[in-house]
């Protein structure tokens, strides 16, 4: 799901990071306010785990690649706005350092697999969750969920900014300056990996974890709900 530089004309990642500025400074402020200091360790963790999982990459036709971020897990165990500044870490660690995703990209690997990912990914597991107790085997479902949703609606959001550039940026003769594939490649492409193979892993490694955590450190998960 990383996005390679040259694969997004400058609009598109240039209005990435635009978005994503104010976005995490504000992740920042929250996480200043409101993350205990317990819990700064397990955010280094979080960002530690997302970039171990991230490094286990397939690639797929088209110029990207499928893999797990563990993002949704960062969220149900810190909240979303820690999820986003330690999947964030991970990212930007793996764009200056080993090349996987384009330091152009960035803000677009950000806002799909930091933002979309994390935040839809936790209030789907808050909607599923509801207000059941925190060894519920409920909780385990929630989690596994809103991992596959997450992963996927991320591969989404990186399916249609790829999928976009042909319509924006051209050469006289019609062919596309970025990545060449229309949304009627992007989108089933994208779609069919993650759906059919990473969603399944993220899900399985997120209510794993989850399950292993009832059991041994519930206060963990308790924690969650005091962190927004």
């Amino acid at each position: 799901m990383h996005i390679p530089d040259g694969y997004l004309g400058p609009q598109t990642s240039g209005m990435m990071y635009a978005v994503m500025l104010p976005i995490w400074a504000f992740a920042a402020k929250i996480v200043k306010k409101t993350l205990k200091a317990k819990q700064v360790p397990l955010l280094a963790i979080a960002a530690a785990f997302s970039f171990v999982i991230m490094m286990f990459n397939v690639p797929i036709p088209g110029g990207t690649t499928g893999h797990a971020v563990g993002a949704v897990l960062a969220a149900i165990l810190l909240g979303p706005w820690a999820a986003c500044i330690a999947v964030t870490v991970a990212l930007v660690v793996q764009a200056l350092l080993f090349g996987d995703g384009g330091i152009t990209a960035i803000g677009a690997n950000c806002f799909n697999m930091a933002f979309i990912e994390v935040f839809a990914g936790y209030y789907i597991y808050k909607i599923i969750s509801g207000s059941s107790g925190v060894t519920s085997g409920r909780r385990i479902v929630a989690a596994g969920v809103a991992g596959y949703l997450g992963l996927n609606l991320a591969a989404f959001t990186t399916a249609v900014m790829f999928g976009i550039q042909p319509l924006m940026h051209t050469t006289a003769d019609g062919r596309s300056l970025y990545c060449p594939y229309g949304l009627n490649v992007a989108i089933p492409v994208m779609m069919a990996e993650h759906l059919l193979v990473f969603g399944w892993i993220e899900a399985i490694v997120t209510a794993l974890v989850i399950k292993y955590l009832q059991k041994e450190d519930p206060s963990l998960l308790q924690a969650t709900q005091e962190v927004r």
